[in-house]
């Protein structure tokens, strides 16, 4: 009796033992098995939406805020304080943590209000297809100023961003283009910009257009045709100045008296602005003819 009662000891603690060993086991397994899916949803979950234009512009903080200090410290300080930090801080709650299709005018409110100042009458500069040319003739001509001397568009002037509803809120991989949503957080900005730009101006205007644009040299699709335009004030602005530039050795598709000039000589009259167009204004041409010196089209900027 006493050996069977030993065996049976024996045996519970085999069973108990056992049982002990499979229960660990299954821990185990339950541990790796949640760690495995754990690491499963995180491959497979939300990820940054794929766009086709150029993502957030890396360390845009910096950028914004090293722009935002130049500009009111040592480009205009005759602008007055501006705060640097909320100006950021209302550009990044603009659009982080956003579906980057869904902007909205209300979403930039808070920073046009911020980064807004006076423009001085007659010096406000429009332009549509001349770009690098309208902004060289800005930095050697101090009286002018185009959207991209202003606070806002020289903070912003080529950058992007836009934000993802997914973690860290801000996609630096992509970003979409007007094409994809016209919604998105850069289109959206520069329409607004643009707006108040135009709304600002006092006083002679001008606007810089590219005369050797097959397509015509005014567009009723750009910012200036669909925006700026219909945002100048004629109790505030008393004339247009348009310079129709041709590039140096470029075709000349389009004078003064050309089919998209004249369409926008309609619209501007019909809103009451005195007009006048010039074929390759000279100032600007002087600046063209710097960098191509010997082209026969800069003969007529050697001529006594």
């Amino acid at each position: 009796m006493p050996f069977q009662q030993g065996s049976a000891r024996t045996r519970q603690r085999t069973v108990l033992l056992v049982g002990i060993a499979v229960l660990l086991a299954a821990l185990v397994l339950a541990v790796v098995l949640a760690s495995l899916l754990t690491r499963r949803e995180q491959e497979d979950g939300p990820k940054m939406l794929k766009w086709k234009d150029r993502g957030t512009t890396k360390n845009l903080q910096e950028v914004i805020l090293g722009r935002c200090y130049n500009y009111v410290m040592a480009r205009y300080p005759e602008v007055g304080d501006k705060d640097c930090l909320k100006i950021w801080d209302s550009l990044k709650h603009a659009f982080i943590y956003k579906n980057p299709c869904n902007i909205t005018s209300e979403d930039y409110q808070p920073l046009m209000e911020l980064a807004s100042h006076p423009i001085p009458c007659n010096k406000s500069l429009f332009w549509s297809k001349t770009n690098d040319l309208v902004h060289r003739y800005t930095k050697s001509n101090q009286n002018f100023l185009t959207l991209e001397d202003t606070l806002l568009g020289y903070m912003a002037d080529r950058v992007s961003w836009c934000g993802d509803p997914s973690a860290p809120g801000i996609n630096y991989e992509s970003c979409p283009k007007r094409s994809e949503c016209e919604s998105n957080p850069g289109s959206v900005f520069w329409k607004m910009a643009s707006k108040m730009f135009a709304e600002a101006a006092c006083g002679v205007v001008q606007v810089m257009l590219n005369g050797s644009v097959e397509a015509g040299a005014f567009g009723s699709s750009s910012i200036f045709g669909s925006i700026e335009i219909f945002n100048l004030n004629p109790d505030k602005v008393s004339e247009v100045h348009i310079w129709l530039m041709h590039d140096i050795g470029g075709p000349q598709s389009e004078s003064c008296s050309g089919h998209s000039i004249k369409r926008l000589k309609n619209i501007l009259e019909a809103r009451n602005f005195k007009i006048t167009c010039e074929d390759n204004y000279r100032p600007v041409q002087l600046l063209q003819c710097v960098h191509n010196p010997d082209h026969t089209d800069c003969r007529i900027c050697t001529d006594t």
